[in-house]
């Protein structure tokens, strides 16, 4: 009934960087400035993703640079003070990663980074090895999608299904991802399943209605 959604591996960067875990410390400050990122996977043997080594894990390292015995008991966390010693990304890093596959939904990722409070993910096939990285951008891709093509697929998908009798009475616009219904139903109860499941077409910002509840039994209205 519904339209495919998109998963993961059609957003996600296909090319990253990744250290393993003996990559020394201005190697790992080097790839991020490379390929301005603010986080890399770490990987072991045919690409297995082990850890994530990132900005926060490496700055306890310039905390100590002035007063290093003042530095130590600044630092709020005992992890922080391993990482101000530490020289490789196997001992920087923060382990396990957290990661996602590479056909999860879109909305499983972001439920993901919010859970977790992280800004990118590294995309793992089914064999667990890195096939990608994808951000919070690369999520927000699917609200650059056409007004016109969110239209026709809520009057293809779903308003052609809860509103058959009213389906040619009800008018689909979509202005900057906002989707307006307008005309009459024979059913309003319907109205909070439609809003829902518009909502959940991919690009959809919002949804708005101005239907007019359509009675057959007044005055020969609605009649097909």
């Amino acid at each position: 009934m519904y339209g495919t959604s998109h998963i993961v591996s059609d957003v996600m960067t296909h090319t990253v960087a990744a250290v393993g875990r003996r990559a020394p410390f201005k190697e790992i400050v080097q790839l991020m400035q490379d390929w301005r990122v603010s986080a890399l996977p770490v990987i072991e043997g045919e690409g297995r993703v082990t850890g994530v080594v990132s900005e926060a894990d490496l700055l306890p390292k310039e905390e100590l640079r002035d007063d290093p015995d003042t530095g130590y008991l600044q630092l709020r966390q005992p992890v922080d003070v391993a990482k101000a010693g530490a020289l490789t990304a196997g001992d920087l890093m923060s382990s396990p990663a957290v990661t996602i596959r590479a056909g999860a939904t879109l909305a499983e990722a972001a439920r993901t980074m919010a859970r977790e409070g992280v800004k990118r993910l590294p995309v793992v096939d089914e064999a667990g090895l890195l096939a990608g990285v994808v951000s919070r951008a690369d999520l927000l891709k699917v609200f650059l999608r056409d007004d016109e093509d969110i239209a026709e697929e809520v009057r293809r998908e779903i308003v052609s299904y809860l509103f058959p009798l009213s389906s040619s009475a009800v008018r689909v616009e979509v202005h900057d991802g906002v989707v307006t219904l307008t005309g009459r139903i024979r059913d309003s109860a319907l109205v909070p399943v439609a809003a829902r499941l518009v909502r959940a077409v991919e690009g959809v910002v919002d949804v708005q209605f101005d239907l007019a509840h359509d009675d057959p039994g007044v005055s020969g209205a609605g009649r097909p």
